[in-house]
């Protein structure tokens, strides 16, 4: 939910200027999630999330997440009432005429599913390939604005350390484009590791964003998410001053919920 949020956060700043942008996704997963599936069902990990937000938050809250709330109903309107948007979905809802956004994913069964549910809009492309590779492959963009989200499954040790080192190489080939690296934060130490490389070798502005909803004593536990935003817009660090706090305070569990908010890298 933090990286759908942060990165419609982004879109929207993206949409303020008229000059198309193109966003790339990695790591594109099936786009679509049905909440009442089985796998969904089985976990029930969105009732502690995307299910707490029912009741409002504060009016300068509520306006950040306005664009991200329209995204989900949008969705929902066209694959059903208990459908959630991946972040394929998410783009697709903020795209203009002539935005184009490119969808990358390895699985050859999501790719192909992947590829059927967007066939028809012109201004998306989905490519079956591995995202590590396509990072590399599909920056800069013709356009030369733009975003590119990174996403990986975290299936294999080092994951971590590997996204700051790709987010590293991909600044050096494309300094102006704006990166979404997500993490999850099991071992927090991992996190700081990979975020002290970053500031000390990124040549442009960048912001860790971390979210705990449970305390980060457990390196087996899952107890929050976390993004790397390289040359984020100029206002995302004052929205996430608004919406990390209500976040926390929000989606805590027993009793914990924290949040941070740190720049790294050189500042323009």
């Amino acid at each position: 939910m933090l990286k759908h949020l942060v990165l419609t956060r982004v879109l929207v700043h993206l949409a303020a200027k008229p000059k198309p942008y193109r966003a790339i996704d990695t790591h594109a997963g099936l786009g679509v999630y049905d909440l009442e599936a089985e796998e969904a069902g089985r976990t029930g990990e969105w009732h502690d999330g995307f299910g707490r937000l029912d009741a409002p938050f504060s009016a300068d809250v509520e306006a950040l997440l306005a664009p991200y709330r329209a995204a989900v109903a949008a969705v929902r309107a066209r694959h059903g009432a208990t459908t959630y948007p991946g972040s394929p979905a998410i783009i697709r809802e903020h795209l203009r005429a002539g935005d184009k956004g490119v969808f990358v994913e390895l699985h050859p069964v999501d790719a192909e599913t992947l590829g059927a549910r967007y066939a028809s809009d012109s201004r998306t492309k989905v490519m079956h390939l591995d995202g590590w590779t396509a990072l590399n492959a599909l920056i800069p963009p013709p356009e030369r604005r733009g975003v590119v989200l990174i996403d990986p499954p975290y299936e294999e040790r080092g994951e971590i350390d590997r996204l700051g080192q790709h987010l590293l190489k991909a600044a050096r080939k494309w300094p102006t484009g704006i990166y979404l690296g997500w993490y999850p934060i099991k071992d927090l130490s991992a996190v700081d590791r990979m975020a002290a490389a970053l500031d000390a070798g990124l040549e442009r502005p960048a912001l860790r964003l971390d979210l705990m909803i449970e305390r980060p004593d457990d390196p087996t536990r899952l107890s929050g998410t976390g993004l790397i935003v390289i040359n984020p817009p100029w206002m995302l660090a004052a929205e996430a001053e608004l919406f990390l706090p209500a976040l926390a305070e929000r989606l805590a569990r027993s009793g914990y919920g924290a949040f941070r908010s740190e720049r790294l890298g050189r500042g323009e």
